[in-house]
């Protein structure tokens, strides 16, 4: 199985009535349960609960959303005003859901603009150019997380290994992934290589997702829990760092999952190049350095009573940040479907990304 070939983390079911399909992260590896998405409200939570996740995923959720929410407004004549508030409506709502990944405002903003550039457009018309921006927003993910594992391969030797971190594949994509994206090329065309997957606590996204869908593709795999990633790098046996980002600020301070910062630490000493791969949706240039970026902090019982099982004090106080950031020079270079930004500079960025 390749890539190309998993099941689809999230899809537009159907014409103008239809519905969004996603696949319910919540419950993998044991189950894999697709939910029919009817209401904007269920795309919110599904958000909000990390059923869909990953930061390009959750951009196309949102615009798919937005369609939700908007779709039983009145097409009599001289409703556009009610339209257009529906979807101011949807989008603020939907830009609730998680503040850090920048992809989810990105395809809002998206969104918004439709209406504006086609101020003419009937009611009926307005609706489907909603679900034709929707399905864009999907299908180009596809087409740039395809590009970055391009770009992205030749980073691939033969006989290495690769660590990666959390989940940046298929599953949090519309295909292929960013940081997983050049191993999944790689192994279409027959290179031998070897890939640590950490854990990633508190949700293990690594060993419950990537994990996963990496066995799922025949990809040779194996994994470790966040605290032997250090004692694994002294062995020399891992060659190279891949991670996705949730957001890349104008100066290359990058986002990701709480725990990628200490990779970075750690890969800077063991000598180690690490690579953060990301469509250009990811870069937020209006934000100047990574400590502009606002970090999602989760509740509490994520830590202390992780998928429903005490395993500390029940009240004892917990410090539990989605994310953490990642300084530009800790970094080797940015995949993205444009080129890889090495050095990482915001000249750079500014020259490849090309706008902001």
């Amino acid at each position: 199985m390749t890539a190309s070939s998993l099941p689809r983390s999230i899809e537009w079911v159907g014409e103008l009535d239809g519905f969004v399909r996603i696949i319910d992260q919540t419950k993998l590896p044991t189950q894999l349960l697709f939910l029919e998405c009817h209401h904007v409200d269920t795309i919110h939570e599904a958000i909000r609960s990390l059923r869909v996740r990953g930061a390009p995923a959750i951009g196309i959720a949102a615009a798919m959303g937005v369609v939700l929410g908007v779709r039983q407004a009145s097409e009599e004549d001289g409703d556009r005003a009610a339209l257009v508030e529906r979807v101011k409506g949807a989008c603020d709502y939907l830009a609730t859901a998680r503040p850090t990944a920048v992809n989810l405002c990105w395809a809002l903003a998206r969104m918004r603009r439709v209406l504006a550039d086609h101020s003419a457009a009937s009611i009926r018309d307005a609706k489907n150019l909603l679900l034709r921006e929707a399905k864009q927003i999907r299908d180009e993910d596809a087409a740039m997380c395809r590009r970055i594992g391009e770009i992205g391969e030749p980073l691939i030797l033969p006989g290495m290994g690769v660590l990666t971190h959390c989940n940046a594949g298929a599953l949090a994509t519309a295909e292929y992934g960013t940081a997983l994206a050049p191993l999944y090329l790689s192994h279409e065309h027959g290179k031998p290589f070897h890939v640590f997957v950490d854990e990633t606590r508190p949700l293990l996204q690594g060993s419950r997702l990537t994990a996963w869908e990496l066995g799922q593709s025949g990809i040779d795999v194996t994994l470790l829990t966040d605290s032997m990633a250090a004692a694994l790098m002294k062995t020399g046996k891992v060659n190279l760092i891949l991670t996705g980002a949730d957001r890349i600020a104008a100066n290359g301070d990058t986002a990701n999952k709480i725990g990628t910062y200490g990779l970075a630490v750690l890969a800077r000493h063991h000598g180690i190049p690490l690579y953060v791969a990301a469509p250009s949706s990811t870069f937020d240039l209006a934000t100047g350095r990574g400590d502009d970026i606002r970090i999602e902090e989760r509740g509490a019982d994520e830590i202390r009573r992780g998928f429903g099982v005490l395993t500390a004090p029940e009240h004892v106080r917990c410090y539990s940040p989605a994310f953490d950031v990642t300084p530009a020079a800790f970094i080797t270079g940015l995949i993205t479907e444009r080129g890889i930004i090495r050095p990482v500079t915001r000249e750079r960025i500014a020259a490849v990304v090309g706008r902001g």
